[in-house]
């Protein structure tokens, strides 16, 4: 029987640092590159709340196909930030003096998720702080990819995937969104033939 687990060998690390554009954070969007059919996105986020345990969005990037990235936004939470949660989101302060509102973060991003397929990991926790949704056949997550899952026999965290399968080392301080999409597309072009057989039997088992 053909095993159904994705291999585990290490080949040369891609670089998720850098890429073919200019990647500068809180740039906006990069009128310079295609964005095409496949998007990458990650969220950094803050704690709200008396406890700051309810979070809100403070930076999201967006990444194309081919890595490039084509979205980088710092954003001003509309409540007041109780926990910056530093040591994990890398977000101070400081980051908020050009950082954009919410809303135009918001509306700059539904117009680029339009018609595309957004790749991520638990993207329910992006969508739930950017207060947008998207049609369930255009999502790629690689949290709930079926043969990343076998590699722990539950949710697996992005950071052991780009490990055990990219040789990438992520995640081991604060949290950069661009090498987070970064990551999750490449875990994506990866397993692409299983993901696109999966949601095209989705698509047919729902009429």
């Amino acid at each position: 029987m053909t095993s159904t687990a994705p291999s585990t060998s290490k080949d040369t690390p891609p670089s998720i640092q850098s890429s073919s554009q200019d990647a500068i954070t809180n740039s906006g969007l990069n009128t310079s590159v295609e964005i095409g059919k496949y998007i990458a996105l990650d969220c950094e986020m803050v704690g709200i709340g008396p406890s700051g345990l309810e979070s809100a969005l403070a930076r999201i990037t967006i990444t194309n196909y081919t890595l490039d990235q084509i979205y980088d936004s710092y954003v001003l939470p509309t409540e007041q930030v109780t926990d910056w949660r530093t040591p994990v989101s890398g977000m101070r302060p400081q980051h908020m003096t050009h950082a954009r509102t919410f809303k135009e973060v918001q509306t700059d991003v539904a117009r680029i998720m339009k018609g595309r397929i957004v790749v991520g990991h638990a993207l329910r926790h992006d969508f739930a702080v950017l207060k947008l949704s998207h049609p369930r056949r255009d999502l790629r997550d690689t949290a709930r990819h079926g043969p990343y899952r076998a590699l722990v026999g539950g949710t697996p965290k992005l950071s052991l995937l780009a490990s055990e399968l990219l040789g990438l080392e992520i995640q081991s301080g604060e949290h950069s969104s661009l090498e987070d999409a970064r990551a999750a597309m490449l875990l994506f072009k990866r397993d692409k033939n299983r993901f696109e057989t999966k949601e095209r039997d989705q698509v047919r088992r729902r009429g």
